[in-house]
């Protein structure tokens, strides 16, 4: 023990702003109050100690620092009571200080030791920036409002001081308490009134202290007593604190990992240890090596420097993967490297000791951890017995850095293609990484892969609303006559109010235009129309009803059948979107729920969009699933389900007729081609188009078919309740004859089978077509 003087504040005199005096008496008081209650045994040991303190000469029982040693065996005594038996001051940080602590007079050979090994020329303590005269006032102020004002909360009584281990050259924390139960304050005079709110404001600005020797000038007041000094190894603690920070900062993304790696290193203590992190990472379920994400794994540093190549690290990696458990080795000699590849990398690095951890998150494996040391080291148990409490948080930045990179792949599909289906997503994850990684090696202008899948066999369907065209024209054609009839009606109301002859001229004009509409109607006259009832109708409407009331009901009957959501005037254009609209809906549900369970039997990219009915495209083949064996089977099961889904089609459309003002009816398209493709991503349009000269006469074809004619006729291909199969030769459509006789037999398909020849298009000859008939159940 020690009773050297150790002077904490050279510099400042904060004891010169307060009057203190080190004094036993709040000693006293505390053991005679504990006497009174304690065992008859503890009490007698506080008996024999106050005894001793009775014998002090000085008021109050105050001495000065100076003559502390002469007093030796009663602070003995004094820190046998207040600490633990069995604490061992060889290795307890325990001290006595004055009130304030400015001087400490009593101190163990740890706490002595430490203090002087540790002055400010080797470590500072970490006090937020703040000198130590300030934690001193505000020190001195807690104690104050605590006492006189009940008022605890504006100061911490838990510092952390922090200094660089010379022999690791890592950092170890400590905690400082002050224990203050053996001060008594006195006040001189009267004690203000505290504005409290006010005291919180300034305390969020940073100027409470201004505020508090402002209201309570510290030459107010006495300190009596001492301070007892506590220094507790929180390095572990703190290290773990420092990397759930990371994590709660979010600053995984930036700089964590060398953040996180210091504070592991830290945890165990040993500057010789050096980690690794390294997240599992995947694109379409395989295993992919980011420099970005992976910069701090050693065993990615050492198999780029042995030139290993990603395929055999990858695979070792995956091994590891089936069977994942911690790995050790020490005493990685040459010998050893040449019989195992996995430890031929490391030794190359120079690492002699290698231990790899594996982390799970979730039950599932998140990445490893890596231990290494370029020295012999044993990693044993004690070593990593300072690591589990890290170990759940490891797991969550794993997690962090997998969700981050898993979002940068997102942020560029969502950038450079449009909605991808599962079946086709991968090859768009693979050219979203490899654009990434052109992105992290610095390319100036990193350009995207064109995404392209090879020999895939198309499907061409197409479900048309029939005579839409003249069906729209028709619906026009009746609302305008509505809306004339409606307007004559209403200028002959006005023309028994108001004498103008300019009435008489517009029913004459709207006339006109009845007579003309019902001969036809085109996007000319749409526009005069148009025109003439912005023009000359609708203002004098207006003038009319703000100077003649009476003729206001007629006038708003007229603009009330113009209004496009319910008025008279769009009625037959409603209802006939109402019932486009039922269709092409009812159609593109039915398809979405077929290419479900399409998907199910070999994956397929199916790609439908809206014209005046519901078009659809299907890709089928090898280069779509390269994980699974690619059969004709597949493709004559979509052939299948084509035929039988265009029956089913008709055969819903035909249903929905009766829920409609005016049925409407749908023609089925089928285009067949038995030779594959090659299809490409346009990333300009946002979609898939063929590739080649040969693929895009296909595109050509398919596009043009929908009004092509029977040869030596007029009659379109396409006809209500009829299935058209368009194809070029006749080895094309034997499969899907023996699918149409099937389907007969199945009762979808009626027996009016029909092989046609299709007029020349533009660039095209030699078309066939088969035609037959959808067979309606009864109840339809």
């Amino acid at each position: 023990m020690h009773t050297s003087i150790l002077n904490i504040n050279d510099d400042h005199c904060v004891a010169c702003q307060v009057e203190t005096r080190l004094s036993f008496k709040p000693l006293m008081n505390h053991l005679e109050e504990r006497i009174k209650t304690e065992h008859p045994i503890k009490a007698q040991f506080y008996r024999f100690l106050l005894e001793r303190l009775y014998k002090i000469d000085g008021k109050d029982f105050q001495i000065s620092v100076a003559d502390v040693e002469k007093h030796h065996e009663i602070m003995v005594l004094i820190y046998t009571i207040l600490t633990p038996l069995v604490a061992n001051e060889k290795e307890f940080f325990w001290a006595m200080s004055t009130a304030v602590p400015d001087k400490i007079f009593f101190s163990t050979d740890a706490f002595y030791n430490f203090y002087t090994n540790h002055e400010r020329a080797k470590g500072e303590p970490d006090f937020d920036s703040t000198t130590i005269e300030k934690k001193q006032v505000q020190f001195i102020y807690q104690l104050i409002l605590k006492k006189f004002y009940n008022f605890t909360s504006v100061f911490r009584d838990e510092k952390i001081y922090t200094y660089t281990d010379p022999e690791t050259s890592l950092n170890r924390y400590y905690a400082i308490h002050a224990d203050t139960r053996f001060i008594d304050i006195h006040v001189k005079g009267e004690l203000p009134e505290i504005d409290f709110e006010q005291l919180g404001a300034q305390m969020h600005k940073g100027t409470e202290l201004e505020l508090l020797r402002d209201a309570l000038p510290l030459t107010n007041f006495r300190l009596e007593g001492f301070t007892i000094i506590t220094l507790t190894d929180i390095t572990m603690t703190h290290a773990i604190d420092n990397i759930r920070s990371v994590l709660v900062n979010h600053t995984y993304e930036q700089d964590a990992y060398p953040k996180i790696i210091q504070s592991l290193k830290t945890l165990v203590g040993n500057a010789d240890v050096e980690f690794g992190l390294m997240p599992f990472l995947t694109v379409n379920d395989k295993l992919v090596f980011d420099s970005d994400q992976c910069v701090e794994s050693v065993l990615m540093d050492a198999a780029k420097e042995a030139g290993i190549e990603d395929e055999v690290l990858y695979q070792m990696v995956v091994d590891y993967q089936k069977d994942p458990k911690p790995i050790f080795y020490t005493n990685i000699t040459d010998e050893k490297a040449m019989q195992n590849p996995f430890l031929r990398i490391i030794r190359h690095a120079g690492i002699y000791s290698y231990t790899l951890i594996p982390i799970f998150y979730n039950k599932q494996l998140a990445g490893i951890l890596e231990l290494h040391s370029r020295k012999e080291l044993m990693i044993d148990e004690v070593l990593l017995s300072k690591l589990r409490g890290a170990i759940p948080l490891l797991a969550q930045l794993f997690q962090y850095g997998i969700d981050a990179f898993n979002a940068k792949l997102d942020a560029v599909l969502k950038d450079k293609f449009t909605s991808l289906q599962p079946s086709v997503q991968w090859k768009f994850n693979e050219v979203a990484y490899n654009y990434l990684r052109k992105v992290n090696a610095g390319e100036e202008i990193a350009v995207i892969d064109t995404v392209t899948f090879e020999d895939t066999y198309p499907l061409f369907g197409a479900i048309d609303i029939r005579n839409s065209t003249i069906e729209r024209n028709m619906a026009l054609q009746d609302d305008l006559k509505s809306l004339l009839t409606t307007l004559i009606d209403t200028l002959k109301i006005i023309k028994e109010h108001v004498e103008l002859s300019l009435v008489d001229k517009l029913i004459y004009d709207t006339g006109e235009w009845l007579i003309r509409i019902n001969d036809y109607t085109n996007t000319n006259d749409e526009i005069m129309l148009s025109s003439f009832l912005n023009a000359e109708v609708e203002p004098l409407l207006q003038h009319v009803k703000a100077s003649n009331a009476i003729t206001g009901p007629a006038i708003d009957a007229y603009f009330n059948a113009i209004k496009e959501e319910s008025g008279l005037a769009y009625r037959k254009r409603r209802e006939l979107e109402e019932s486009m609209q039922l269709i092409n809906t009812s159609v593109s549900r039915y398809l979405e729920n077929e290419q479900t369970a399409l998907q199910k039997s070999y994956p397929c990219y199916f790609s439908k969009f809206r014209t005046d009915g519901v078009e659809y495209d299907i890709y089928i083949g090898q280069s779509i699933a390269p994980e699974r064996p690619f059969s004709n089977l597949y493709l004559k099961n979509l052939r299948l389900w084509q035929i039988r889904s265009m029956a089913e089609i008709a055969r819903l459309t035909r249903k929905l007729s009766k829920k409609m003002h005016n049925p409407l009816f749908t023609t089925q398209l089928i285009f067949i081609h038995s030779h594959p493709i090659n299809i490409s991503f346009r990333n300009d349009e946002r979609r898939f188009d063929v590739e080649g000269a040969y693929n895009i006469r296909y595109e050509i074809v398919k596009k043009r078919i929908d009004k092509v004619l029977v040869k030596g006729t007029a009659e379109r291909l396409t006809q209500p309740d009829k299935i058209a199969l368009v194809y070029f030769n006749q080895n094309e459509a034997g499969e899907y004859i023996q699918y149409i006789q099937y389907l007969q037999e199945q009762g979808y398909l009626n027996h009016e089978v029909e092989y046609l020849e299709l007029e020349e298009l533009q660039g095209v000859s030699g078309l066939k077509a088969i035609r037959v008939g959808v067979n309606y159940p009864e109840t339809i």
